[in-house]
């Protein structure tokens, strides 16, 4: 991870020397780390033999992965970042965006049923059902602070997964239709992907996607891969209209009001500021943006379940915004793609990588691989490691933390926190600003 940090030392060195406005300077250092990252992955993956396909396929997933949870991230981050509302409870927001848009779009004569309604309908509506229930949650939970509040919850995420589980809402009839959650086994619906050949039949989207699909053909690329990439390209879109929105938010009044709360909040009440009605304010809007990640994430398979909001789900998206910084929103799509590249694509490549060159087999215990290796067969070993990879993520995800703890306890752009000032206090005025010169 020291290495990715200085690689990102290296790129702001670079861009900031150019003086650039931060927006250009922001979008240099995002581009600059995702070039070098791939052409890399593109450089082991064709010399170790895995494959165009395979390598490319990897590389979309780490797009895709880097996306969804930067769109989380960037929403938590207002929550976290500028606000200072310490919520674990990011899963349950999400389930609630996800269920939402699911019972809206999903067959009448599925089972259980739904309202088939149009996919942008359900998307407004997960987002609005997930806000709401960010209000009902605020109100009781802004009466405790810090872990308190975290408490609540993440208390409050369980019961809504438990809720999903239950029997009681697993199936219920209305005017002779079954309707529900569908419990453990969940509920199926039309995914949201489902808008790409929409966009293909657009004039000028389908010509350039068109394209894509003959360059993919001409170079051996399966089709499947390319539409996938496309629905990554809607993706990477949201990005950057969840950073344009967020960025707008923290140079406006009602921004630096929230970064004033995340620095002294009795301060910033004792000037006259209403803070409990901002933060509600913000949890609300924060949490509506977790509803609609949370839908162009899961929302993007055909069927969804309680599974797939555990609260480890909302341990890796603070991950990623530890890895990046809390406070930045640059810092929250580095820190986003760093972990979908190293932490939770990389292992599965290096499985990709080893399997296209050695022939190993896994023993079923690290014992029997124990014995292996002492009688002088270390593939067996190797075997083992591999195909534990997922497992020992959790320990690679340990040690990561360990080491920002150490090395950069801020993350890697987390001494770029936005402050509650309205302009730059530590740049060094000038004749234009009325401040005098070196001269």
């Amino acid at each position: 991870m020291s290495d990715a940090s200085d690689t990102i030392d290296e790129l702001r060195a670079k861009v900031t020397d150019n003086d650039l406005p931060q927006w250009a300077t922001d979008l240099l250092l995002i581009a600059g780390l995702v070039v070098a990252t791939f052409g890399a992955f593109a450089v082991v993956g064709l010399l170790t033999g895995v494959g165009l396909n395979e390598t490319v396929g990897f590389m979309r997933l780490v797009t895709f992965f880097a996306a969804v949870y930067a769109l989380v991230v960037l929403a938590l981050n207002l929550h976290w970042g500028y606000t200072g509302m310490f919520n674990i409870g990011v899963a349950g927001f999400m389930a609630v965006g996800v269920y939402t848009m699911a019972i809206l779009t999903a067959s009448p004569d599925g089972s259980p049923a739904g309202l088939g309604l149009p996919i942008p309908i359900g998307v407004i509506g997960g987002m609005l059902a997930a806000g709401l229930v960010g209000l009902v949650v605020s109100l009781p939970a802004l009466r405790v602070r810090a872990d308190y509040f975290a408490i609540v919850t993440l208390g409050f995420s369980e019961i809504i997964r438990l809720a999903l589980l239950s029997g009681s809402l697993r199936s219920v009839e209305i005017g002779g239709t079954e309707y529900g959650t569908g419990g453990g086994s969940g509920i199926s619906y039309t995914p949201v992907d489902s808008v790409i050949p929409w966009l293909l039949d657009v004039p000028g989207i389908g010509f350039v996607g068109d394209q894509f699909f003959a360059i993919g053909e001409m170079a051996g690329i399966q089709s499947s891969i390319i539409q996938s990439g496309l629905y990554t390209g809607v993706l990477i879109a949201f990005v950057v209209l969840f950073y344009l929105f967020l960025t707008r938010i923290a140079y406006s009044p009602f921004g630096r009001v929230l970064k004033a709360i995340r620095e002294d909040e009795l301060a910033a009440r004792s000037l006259g500021k209403n803070t409990d009605r901002m933060k509600i304010t913000v949890f609300v809007v924060g949490c509506m943006l977790m509803g609609l990640a949370g839908i162009l994430w899961m929302g993007s398979q055909s069927r969804v379940n309680p599974d797939s909001f555990m609260p480890i789900v909302t341990f890796y998206i603070f991950v990623a915004l530890i890895i990046g910084g809390s406070g930045s929103n640059t810092g929250s799509i580095v820190g986003a793609f760093a972990f979908a590249a190293f932490l939770w694509q990389g292992p599965r490549f290096i499985r990709s990588i080893v399997r296209a060159n050695v022939d190993v087999r896994s023993p079923q215990t690290i014992y029997d691989a124990f014995l292996e290796l002492a009688s002088g067969d270390p593939l067996p070993m190797l075997g083992y490691v591999i195909g534990t990879l997922d497992e020992l993520r959790f320990v690679l995800v340990g040690v990561v933390l360990i080491v920002l703890m150490i090395w950069k306890p801020d993350g890697l752009l987390g001494h770029r926190k936005e402050l509650a000032a309205a302009t730059d206090i530590s740049r060094r005025p000038t004749a234009t600003d009325g401040g005098e010169t070196d001269e």
